[in-house]
């Protein structure tokens, strides 16, 4: 119980830090309706996206902008491990008499708290939007619990990889770097910003092997599509939540030392 105890103190630890951090809530949380206007808007209006059910590119985006979201708020809450690292703090964290793994794991919870609320903020804004038809094809309370747990799987992953990540990085700048290469990329070839099924067959098979995808592919089921995906909801399940624990346990393991 100790344990616990010390997991749930960094856990609201982290999150009362991101509360106070008023920067980071409207950043993470703007940017993304931003996107989602702008870019929805202007591929709707400027461009004949007849891929796309009715031409509404703006409602097509809404799965990858939650998906998005959920990747902004795991990088940028993993980056506490450096501004823990740097104050001393995390000095004052080890040397409790509990193991690392407590630390990780009070830390890794917080960015997959603060993650989840995150995207399921956006997703709320997005359905009270006049101009976004959301489908919903398995009722609101289904399609909600359905995001829901599409977002903390993904939270889950990506707060693992980005765990192991950061005990291999020593700057937070390198960190934010490698972050960005390796996240974005997967990103753009999620499905998140376009859909897969009219893609050449390499681009198919880099988006098979892509786990995003299927975070993307199980939001646009829950509120968008009208059908069964691009992969099929079991299979989403299948992969994200194999990879989310692999990753996420890996995460547990680092070493959340000073060798950083």
């Amino acid at each position: 119980m100790s344990a616990v105890s010390a997991c749930q103190a960094i856990l609201r630890r982290d999150l009362l830090a991101v509360a106070r951090s008023r920067s980071q809530l409207y950043s993470s949380a703007l940017l993304p309706l931003m996107l989602l206007a702008i870019l929805g808007t202007g591929i709707s209006e400027g461009l004949d996206p007849a891929l796309v059910r009715d031409g509404d590119y703006t409602s097509f985006l809404v799965p990858g902008i939650i998906a998005m979201t959920v990747l902004f708020s795991s990088t940028f809450s993993s980056a506490s491990y450096y501004q823990d690292r740097d104050s001393g703090m995390l000095r004052v964290m080890m040397a409790c008499p509990h193991p690392p793994q407590v630390i990780l794991l009070g830390k890794a919870l917080a960015g997959v708290t603060i993650g989840g609320l995150q995207a399921m903020v956006v997703l709320a804004i997005a359905a009270v939007v006049p101009a976004i038809d959301l489908e919903w094809q398995h009722g609101i309370a289904p399609g909600v619990l359905l995001a829901a747990a599409s977002v903390v799987l993904l939270a889950l992953l990506l707060n693992g990889f980005a765990q192991v990540v950061a005990a291999r990085i020593r700057t937070m700048q390198g960190f934010h770097l490698v972050m960005n290469l390796l996240l974005f990329p997967l990103l753009f070839f999620s499905g998140a910003f376009f859909p897969l099924e009219d893609l050449p067959s390499w681009l198919k098979v880099l988006a098979a092997a892509n786990p995003i995808s299927y975070a993307v592919d199980m939001l646009r089921i829950a509120v968008y599509a009208d059908g069964s995906g691009y992969f099929g909801l079991g299979i989403d399940f299948a992969v994200l939540g194999a990879l989310a624990a692999a990753l996420f346990a890996w995460g547990l393991q680092r070493h959340p030392g000073y060798h950083w």
